[in-house]
């Protein structure tokens, strides 16, 4: 099937009892139990959730995986990994990732015994050379939050392959509509289905991708365990955004590239990042792994000044953390999403005081250009 096929009736049938052709919310923290030992296959509200298992299926199809697992939020889903290490192991990991997985990382999982590497994984031999023998992960982010950077990732997965590593990608940026790292030989998708799945800045929820059983299986015993579930009207919202996940993808994908073009051309932008654009250094291995090139800009104004200027005086684009909705953000990761990675590291990256990310939506592109050229004056 076809992806906007998949998309609005992957996992979905009509209700049995009413023919509803929308999904239920199952709003049950139990169920009646015929008798001792036989039930219909639902005990439980945390465990078990038909609306929640109608969306791990769906976002499952999407992704090109088996299984899905879904968590409260990206960050939820991103510590239940750490439940497939143990204290002692290391793992590898993007040097630009979110700032919460940062912190998450470095800042708390670390005191379980946990060590962590920070690579550019753009080049595959810096992964290679980060390799310990206590190794057992690498967790990837591409395009990476907020300098868009990519990884190779049949040759990551080679290498993960090779050194019996578990390969993990954070998918969000790209959504599956762009990109499906299982099909490259990843181990686990995942997606804070906060941002571009859900897409209307309603709902916060993550999802855990996979087809290896064990992974499953291990993934599915820490969501129970842990319980850091999603709610069964959450689950719901994102059941009706994934319908509509084709069409605004490729209306987020349209204005960015002609908002990048424009930013492209003013004398007062020093770098821009955008891997729709020919001038970025991966262009060439955007095209060749993903089918699109996504929503998101990144601009560096080279002064700061400029760059704060432009935050208070944009109109449409709203100052705000998140992205990936249908109205367009606005936002300085130095000083949010990413103030909880240290000065030195941010700006090694390139995550300079003049940095804006801009989250493109759907409204009418020649507005929200016209916005930026009016707050730019």
């Amino acid at each position: 099937m076809g992806f906007s096929t998949d998309a609005i009736h992957a996992g979905q049938s009509p209700d049995p009892v009413t023919g509803a052709v929308i999904t239920p919310v199952y709003l049950t923290s139990t169920y009646a139990q015929e008798e001792l030992g036989r039930h219909k296959g639902y005990e439980y509200g945390r465990t078990h959730n038909l609306t929640r298992s109608t969306l791990e299926q769906n976002i499952a199809v999407l992704e090109k995986g088996k299984y899905g697992v879904a968590f409260a939020s990206g960050l939820a889903a991103t510590h239940a990994l750490m439940g497939l290490v143990k204290s002692g192991d290391h793992a590898i990991v993007s040097d630009n990732v979110y700032g919460g997985t940062f912190r998450l990382f470095e800042l708390i999982m670390k005191d379980y015994g946990i060590d962590f590497s920070w690579v550019n994984t753009g080049n595959l031999s810096d992964i290679e050379n980060a390799i310990q023998k206590n190794t057992k992960m690498l967790f990837i982010e591409t395009p990476t939050n907020p300098m868009l950077s990519l990884t190779d990732l049949k040759g990551a997965a080679k290498i993960c392959k090779k050194n019996n590593l578990i390969s993990i990608v954070d998918n969000t940026f790209a959504s599956p509509y762009f990109q499906n790292p299982l099909t490259s030989g990843c181990d686990i998708v995942l997606h804070s289905q906060t941002k571009y799945i859900n897409g209307h800045s309603d709902v916060i929820s993550g999802i855990l991708v996979t087809n290896d059983d064990k992974i499953h299986e291990r993934l599915r015993y820490i969501q129970n365990a842990v319980g850091a579930v999603p709610s069964p009207f959450d689950c719901w919202l994102i059941l009706r955004s994934t319908k509509t996940l084709a069409i605004r993808m490729e209306r987020h994908q349209k204005n960015a590239l002609e908002i990048a073009g424009f930013l492209s051309h003013l004398k007062c932008v020093k770098k821009i990042y955008y891997p729709g654009l020919p001038s970025h250094p991966q262009h060439e291995l955007a095209k060749r792994q993903m089918r699109g090139f996504g929503g998101m800009i990144s601009v560096d104004f080279g002064d700061p000044e400029i760059a704060k200027k432009l935050l208070k005086n944009v109109k449409l684009f709203t100052l705000a953390e998140s992205l990936g909705g249908v109205e367009s953000l606005i936002s300085h990761p130095a000083s949010m999403t990413h103030a909880s990675v240290p000065r030195e590291n941010r700006e090694e990256m390139g995550i300079t005081d003049s940095l804006v990310r801009l989250s493109v939506g759907i409204e009418d592109s020649e507005d929200l250009i016209a916005d930026l050229e009016k707050a730019l004056e």
